[in-house]
């Protein structure tokens, strides 16, 4: 996890004020050192309406953020660059092992090229991983990050007949893509543009964030639920099983007096939740150790282990968008950033906005939700039957 996430509140506006300025300052120097290969790139995008309908059988999808919350949120972006091209075969290139642990089980993903977090720390690495990406040669390379440099500089070395990528103002001021009204949330972005790209008609719904589990994950999570709830020593059958990751970074993250007085409200309105501290990476409960409580470092089995829960409730951070991708429903908490663009959107999931709310006023809304939204405990009557 982020250090920063640890430190005391009052200290943490100084550190992020600095990481950012850290970050505008590389981003500068990044876009001198490579200004003009960013400006061809933008002149080589494909337009509007110009993706053939056929002849793309390799397609590379760049998406190079370790972070965990971006890579499930290309989720969509697959799918439908699996239901355009039935017969492609996908690579994708990602930061960290997320995307690997994600998506390597998927039948028309071939490889995921993963980046090292530190790349200052590992150039020969970071350069023989490129040497590989640009050994293939591709139908189709997307730049699935809007303002990526990293991705737009992939872009620029890889070899492929078509590229498409966010549009540069700078590079391409007469673009079509200019005139378009995008879609706000960023899980639906890399999806419109590559729609928008398509030559042939498209009239489905957008795709939900997914992992598509297994139903041998499925089982086999349902089982460890169970065991997790059998030595809290309640009756559980019948009662809604909701899962609470208390972590996320920097100012996102609610301190633990937060999380109490939240939670205090949350049973006080719906006393029958059963609640599982769903512990961070770096293996310390948060809820004060009161309930029971489920660790793994491992993606899919996370993502399998929320899906036999009947809801989740999580900061914004990169565990909300796992939990709306394993199809639970899911409330993300909001404190800094914008719900509209990050938001768990679908189904039963939402969002609430909690500056100027107090902890108990959030538990509130939540529990509400949860009556609404989680009238049964539909996932508990069926895991938590008494075993033999």
């Amino acid at each position: 996890m982020n250090d920063v996430a640890e430190l005391p509140q009052g200290e943490q506006p100084a550190i992020h004020a600095s990481a950012r300025r850290g970050d505008a300052l590389r981003h500068r120097a990044v876009a001198l050192l490579f200004g003009r290969l960013f400006s061809a790139v933008g002149r080589q995008l494909c337009e509007p309406g110009k993706l053939p309908t056929r002849g793309i059988h390799r397609v590379l999808i760049c998406r190079p953020n370790h972070r965990l919350g971006n890579a499930v949120l290309i989720s969509p972006l697959l799918a439908e660059v699996e239901a355009l091209y039935p017969g492609a075969e996908i690579d994708l290139v990602g930061g960290g092992e997320a995307a690997r642990m994600l998506f390597t089980n998927r039948f028309q993903v071939r490889r995921v090229f993963c980046l090292p977090r530190k790349i200052a720390r590992h150039v020969w690495q970071t350069i023989a991983l490129l040497q590989q990406v640009r050994h293939n040669s591709y139908d189709l390379a997307i730049d699935a990050g809007n303002g990526s440099q990293s991705g737009r500089l992939l872009l620029g070395i890889v070899k492929a007949r078509f590229k498409l990528g966010f549009p540069d103002a700078q590079a391409n001021a007469d673009s079509l893509w200019h005139s378009l009204s995008w879609p706000d949330h960023l899980a639906r972005r890399s999806v419109f543009l590559l729609r928008t790209a398509y030559a042939g008609k498209m009239d489905r719904p957008y795709e939900m964030l997914n992992l598509r589990l297994s139903e041998d994950e499925r089982q086999q999570a349902g089982k460890a639920l169970a065991a997790v709830l059998a030595g809290t020593q309640q009756a559980v059958a019948g009662r809604p099983v909701v899962g609470i990751f208390a972590n996320a970074t920097g100012a996102k993250r609610y301190g633990e007096a937060w999380w109490k007085e939240f939670i205090d409200a949350l049973l006080a309105a719906q006393p029958n939740v059963l609640i599982v501290d769903v512990v961070a990476e770096h293996g310390q409960a948060q809820l004060g150790g009161d309930f029971a409580s489920y660790y793994t470092r491992d993606l899919r089995r996370l993502a399998s282990m929320i899906a036999n829960m009947d809801g989740f409730i999580s900061a914004d951070c990169g565990v909300m968008h796992l939990a709306v991708a394993s199809g639970t429903p899911t409330v993300g908490l909001f404190s800094v950033t914008s719900s509209s663009k990050y938001r768990p959107y679908g189904c039963s999931n939402t969002a609430i906005d909690t500056g100027g709310l107090s902890a108990t006023e959030v538990g509130g809304m939540v529990a509400a939700w949860v009556k609404q939204a989680l009238p049964a405990g539909r996932q508990a009557s069926l895991l938590l039957a008494p075993r033999p």
